[in-house]
Parts: structure tokens; C-alpha cells; sequence
């Protein structure tokens, strides 16, 4: 990787919090968002810094140099430290200027000299380009940003670059006249992009180092320096006059007195991110036209990224505006002129290189619309153009993706649906997961209830048996009218019950294997039917809604269920009622969904929780074994199927009554697991 290129900001990755902040503010959409990070892309960085200025989280950061400017004042050389002219902006806590030079040689520089003298050079020659009536349009070359962004973002149009060098270059050219090659020299100020302008070939040598304001904020602090602790310095000659206004927004034009009839209409003035694009692509495509454009990156180089002062704006613009007055109040501006005639005969001219970074083209317009639907785009009116991804428009963020740059997660309108889809699909997925839990926990319980009245069923069968037997045998035997004959009945009817009891325990103990044959739903229900007694007060609604009736069970037990359903729906409805019973296909006819309903009295919501426990019943002592549930679970599950109640026994909420729905596959697992073939074979 090339000086140029190399990687000056860089990301902290543990603070970013993907906000597309920087996305919004890098003029040349310098930063790639891969996997939900935020990647500085160095090849095409212009490193302005915009990036750095707006980042909350300090997730941005630019590489350092105090280490490398130590090393230098600790050798045997000379070290000079040029200051840009905005240090009225960052530097307000210090009262008077010579204070801070006294700081500055306190760190162990041999001179402290202003860049704004460099300045003054470099908009004379401005000034001399502009009178000798150029064939095109020239732009400012003192922000090296600028210089970076044309040449890699706009290279159609390098010529008009003024091939002048910046202030920074220009004072250090003056140093070495003055002082000799041998010196070493340390750029101070508020630009980051110095750092990779002082690395280029054609500058080699001429800057040592470059530190910010932040930096030798910190210099400062580890020396524990301060304006009380050190002895007041002037500036080092040549002193500056007007040029410590050049970094003001349209400084350069003051310090060269260029006349107000001369600026109107000739001259634009522009500065930041959305003017210097707005500008520079009006300008590409001959809207503008102009004899010089005065660009800076920042707005004003009193808002560089390497600036720590939290002022507001204009706060730190009026302060320069009265360092400049009293300092061209108190200066020889006889010795002044005499020195800008002398390094005016210096060689600050210097040349550009086209770094083309532009992409090949816009995408075709059918990859781009693929895109935008891709997040939500369909039609015009997504469009919503919010800017929170980043871009100023969803097509430019629809491009940006084809371009590598952005991801479709980075909309927020497509974001907080595809949000709200996951909650809604979360939702249903806990809601499957709560009724999985439920039926696992009620089949252990079962299976539990099964062993346990499996081994009290046998065990008791036996001397159950005796006394039935014998409780019979004595009935037959005595005489109706005896007294002790209606006690003995009791016997009998509590014996047979006892009887009945043990029956249940062991069907719902048993683990029978199903004997599956292809059975016809209408049969099945008027099997079920006929083993019970519908009063003439209830009405049967009986709905077949399948085309195909047959499918795969054990009739003889699913028989036993859908008879025991019908029953308790009879038995909720003493006063009479509906019963309906509806057959529907379900999941594209690969089940069967069976729908028995009344108009019952209902059942309450804590009933419905335990209403499958052995044993629990709602009804009258002596009206069931509380067995009948359970077992129909049971079988249910053996043919890999679910079970399911909703029921209202509050008639303020509405009608009353109770429906239980039963699925069940068409085909048993066996069918399921044979090849086509056999399948049809059978």
C-alpha cells in the first residue's frame, strides 16, 4: 500500500455501534459496512476526518505521531514546530499566543514558527494566477483533502487544480532556506490529512512529522505544561501579518486584499461536505462557471478532526478573526513585506496524480430495482429516502450495495419490519413451544399414572374378583324382602363399579399396538354414534368438508374416542343443545381435522388445564371414573396425533358450550416410510 493510501483513520470496533454516521458524513463514501461493521476503505479515503469530527463513541480514530516527534527531540537536530493558524480556535484556555510558544519550545523545539506565513505566500500566488487571466477555472489547493478528493474522486478534472503547494509546504520550504536541510521540522495543527500530503514523494523530507492539536493537547499534559509554568516566546521569523485569517472561510481572499467587484461572480467560496460535492459535480458537468473555486473540506480549518475545542462555531471564528487583528497591529510591516518579496522567489509550485477510485459505472437499472424490492422497495412510494442507511436516497443505497459498500440491513424502515416479523414468527414459534411443553409434561405424567395404575390394577383384579363373585352369589341367594337385602345390592352395584374402575385403569395402563386399516370418516363417526343414546332434545349437525374420506387408523380405538367425546358433549348439554361434528383437511390435505362441538354449559380455564389427568372429572360423584380423557389422549398420540379444547362457561363473553379439535394424519408412520411403489401395492 502506497503512503497515499495508507491507513491513517481507522475503526475501533468494540465502540461502533453501526449508527451510519460516518456512512453519512465521508464525502467519498470511503466506508464499507460488511457482517454490521463499519470498514474505513483506505484507498479510496481522502482522510478529512468528517468521520472522526461526528463519531459520538470515538469509534474513529487516526493514528498517532508523539512517540516519532519525541524521537525527534531527543536527537542532536534542530527541530522546528510550525503552527497552523487556527490555533485561536482550539487554544482559548491560553490567554496570550507568546504563552503557547513558551509551551511549545518547553517540549524541546528550537523554533516556533507560524504557518499563516506560509499562507500569505501561497495567496499571492493565488492572486498572480488569477491576474494572468487563466484559460480554465482553477481550484485551491491549501486543503489537501480537497486535492485527494479530485484526484481520486473527480480526476476528469485534475488540471484545474492550482499547482501551487499548501501553507503547510510553503513554511517548511522557508524553513529550510533559512535554517538549512538539516532541520527537522514538525507540522502542528487541526488537519488530519496533512499526515498523508507531508508522505507524498514530491514532499519528501520537507515535513518530519505531523501531530494534531489533539495530540499536542496531550504532549501539554503529560509535561503537566501549562501558560503559568513556562517563560512567553514570540513566533520565530518570518512572523505572519494577515494570513492567520486564512483559516476562515474565505480568509484567503482577505489576506490578499482581493477587491469585492473582483470576488462577485468569479470567486465561489465553499466549504464542508455537502457544498464542496454539491460544487465540485456541478462544476464536472460545466454548471458552474468561475475563474477560482476556494474549497475547504472542513468547514473552515477551524473545524478539523484534529482539533479537541468543543466551542461553538462562531465562537472560535471570531476569536481567530481578533488573534489576526492584534497580531497585524503589532507587526514590522516593513520587515514583513521585505520577507514576502524574499520567499516569494521560492519554488512553491507542484504537481498532481490522478488515483482514479471511481466504480465503472452505475449498475444496470434491473439490478438496482432487484434491490430495492429486496428491501422493501417495491414501488416508488417505499421510497421513503429517510437517510438513516446513510445515503441521501434508497437508489443510492440500492447502488452502494451492488457497489460492496452497504447491506440491505442498513434501511431502517426494512429493518423494523423484518423486526416485526420475527416478533410475530418468535410469538408463534413460543406459543408451539409452550404446547410442546405442555403435552411433554402431561405424556411423562401420563406414562407415570400408567405404570402406577397398571400395578394397582393387577394387584387388585384379583380380590376384586372374590368379592364380586361371591357378593352376587349371596344376592341371588337372598330373599328380596329381607332387610339386609337392599345393603347387600349395594354391595353388589359398589363391587361392579370397583369393577368398572379396574377396567379403565387397565386400558389406560395398556400399551396396545394399533391395528391400522384404511378407514372412511363417515363410518367412524356413525360408529361412534351409534354407541351412544342422543337425546331427542339435541341436534346433530354432522359437516363432511373432505374430498378425500379415507384415511389410516385404528378403527375399533378411534371409534372408542370419538364415542367418548360424544358423550361428554351429550352430558354437557342436560338441558338440550348442539351438537356438531366437522371434518376439514388441514397442512394441504396431509391431515385431518376432527371438530366435535356443543352448546353446553363450557368448562372453566382451570378445568381445562387438568382435564387429561387420570382421574379428574367434573362430574357428579358416581357419573364417571375420570378415565375417559386420558385414554383418549392416549390413543391420539399413538397415532401421532394432537388434541386440543377451547371452551367459554361464561356467557358475559359470549355463547357457552365447548369444542375439542383432533388432528390426525391421513397415513399411519408405517405407510409413511414405504416407497411409492409399495404404497400403491397395499
Amino acid at each position: 500500500m502506497s503512503e497515499k493510501n495508507k491507513e491513517i483513520i481507522y475503526t475501533v470496533k468494540d465502540r461502533c455501534k453501526v449508527c451510519y454516521t460516518c456512512v453519512r458524513e465521508c464525502p467519498a463514501k470511503a466506508i464499507r459496512i460488511m457482517n454490521g461493521q463499519a470498514e474505513i476503505i483506505p484507498s479510496r479515503c481522502i482522510a478529512c476526518g468528517n468521520c472522526i469530527r461526528v463519531c459520538s463513541r470515538d469509534a474513529k480514530m487516526f493514528a498517532f505521531s508523539i512517540d516519532k516527534v519525541k524521537v525527534l527531540l531527543n536527537s542532536q537536530d534542530k527541530v522546528a514546530a510550525i503552527v497552523a493558524p487556527s490555533i485561536a480556535g482550539e487554544f482559548t484556555d491560553i490567554k496570550d499566543y507568546r504563552h503557547f510558544v513558551g509551551m511549545i519550545k518547553a517540549l524541546g523545539f528550537d523554533y516556533v514558527n507560524e504557518v499563516a506565513f506560509g499562507a500569505e505566500l501561497i495567496a499571492n500566488k493565488y492572486k498572480e494566477l488569477l491576474e494572468s487571466g487563466p484559460k480554465r477555472p482553477l481550484i485551491s489547493t491549501s486543503c489537501p483533502a480537497i486535492v485527494s478528493y479530485v484526484e481520486k474522486h473527480h480526476p476528469q478534472i485534475i488540471d484545474s487544480l492550482m499547482p501551487v503547494v499548501s501553507p503547510m509546504i510553503a513554511t517548511a520550504k522557508v524553513l529550510k532556506e533559512k535554517y538549512g536541510d538539516g532541520i527537522k521540522i514538525v507540522f502542528i495543527g487541526p488537519c488530519i490529512a496533512k499526515k498523508v500530503e507531508a508522505a507524498e514523494d514530491q514532499f519528501r523530507g520537507l515535513i518530519d512529522e505531523v501531530i494534531s492539536f489533539v495530540e499536542l493537547r496531550r504532549m501539554f499534559a503529560e509535561k503537566d505544561l501549562d501558560e503559568n509554568k513556562v517563560q512567553p516566546h514570540e513566533f520565530d521569523p518570518p512572523v505572519a501579518g494577515k494570513g492567520a485569517i486564512f483559516p476562515i472561510s474565505g480568509g484567503m481572499l482577505q489576506t490578499v486584499d482581493l477587491e469585492e467587484d473582483f470576488v462577485k461572480g468569479d470567486i465561489v467560496v465553499a466549504e464542508g461536505r455537502h457544498d464542496i460535492i454539491e460544487v465540485l459535480r456541478e462544476f464536472e458537468e460545466g454548471y458552474l462557471e468561475a475563474k477560482m473555486f476556494d474549497l475547504l473540506c472542513c468547514n473552515g480549518c477551524i473545524n478539523g478532526p484534529g482539533m479537541s475545542n468543543k466551542h461553538k462555531f462562531f465562537y472560535k471564528r471570531k476569536n481567530i478573526s481578533n488573534f489576526a487583528q492584534r497580531r497585524y497591529d503589532l507587526i514590522d510591516l516593513e520587515q514583513w513585506q521585505k520577507d514576502l518579496n524574499t520567499f516569494l522567489q521560492l519554488k512553491l509550485d507542484r504537481s498532481f496524480e490522478a488515483d482514479d477510485q471511481r466504480f465503472p459505472g452505475l449498475p444496470r437499472e434491473e439490478e438496482i430495482r432487484e434491490v430495492l424490492q429486496r428491501f422493501g422497495k417495491k414501488e416508488a412510494e417505499d421510497e421513503l429516502n429517510c437517510g438513516a442507511c446513510g445515503y441521501d436516497t434508497c437508489y443510492e443505497h440500492a447502488v452502494a450495495i451492488l457497489q460492496g459498500l452497504a447491506e440491505s440491513e442498513m434501511c431502517l424502515p426494512y429493518t423494523i419490519d423484518k423486526l416485526h416479523e420475527y416478533i410475530t414468527e418468535l410469538d408463534v414459534s413460543n406459543k408451539k413451544l409452550a404446547s410442546t411443553q405442555a403435552a411433554l409434561k402431561q405424556s411423562e405424567k401420563l406414562a407415570s399414572m400408567g405404570q402406577l395404575a397398571a400395578g394397582i390394577a393387577h394387584e387388585v383384579n384379583n380380590p376384586l374378583g372374590v368379592v364380586i363373585m361371591y357378593s352376587h352369589i349371596l344376592l341371588d341367594d337372598m330373599d328380596p324382602s329381607s332387610p339386609l337385602y337392599r345393603d347387600l345390592k349395594m354391595i353388589v352395584e359398589q363391587a361392579d363399579r370397583c369393577k368398572k374402575i379396574v377396567g379403565g385403569l387397565l386400558n389406560f395402563a395398556r400399551k396396545s399396538k394399533l391395528t391400522i386399516d384404511r378407514v372412511n370418516v363417515k363410518h367412524l363417526i356413525n360408529n361412534g354414534l351409534k354407541a351412544i343414546v342422543l337425546p331427542e332434545n339435541i341436534d346433530l349437525d354432522i359437516r363432511i368438508n373432505t374430498q378425500n374420506p379415507m384415511f389410516e387408523c385404528d378403527h375399533d380405538q378411534m371409534v372408542q374416542v370419538f364415542a367418548n367425546l360424544f358423550k361428554n358433549a351429550v352430558d354437557a348439554m342436560p338441558k338440550g343443545g348442539k351438537l356438531i361434528v366437522a371434518v376439514d383437511d388441514k397442512e394441504r390435505s396431509k391431515t385431518l381435522e376432527f371438530r366435535i362441538a356443543d352448546t353446553g354449559t363450557g368448562i372453566s380455564k382451570e378445568n381445562i388445564e387438568r382435564m387429561f389427568e387420570p382421574f379428574f372429572t367434573t362430574k357428579e360423584t358416581g357419573q364417571g371414573t375420570g378415565l375417559g380423557l386420558p385414554i383418549i389422549y392416549g390413543i391420539i398420540k399413538m397415532h401421532r396425533g394432537n388434541v386440543r379444547v377451547e371452551s367459554n362457561n361464561n356467557q358475559a363473553k359470549g355463547p357457552t358450550g365447548s369444542t375439542f379439535f383432533v388432528s390426525l394424519p391421513r397415513k399411519s408412520e408405517e405407510q409413511q416410510k414405504k416407497t411409492p411403489d409399495e404404497a400403491l401395492i397395499r
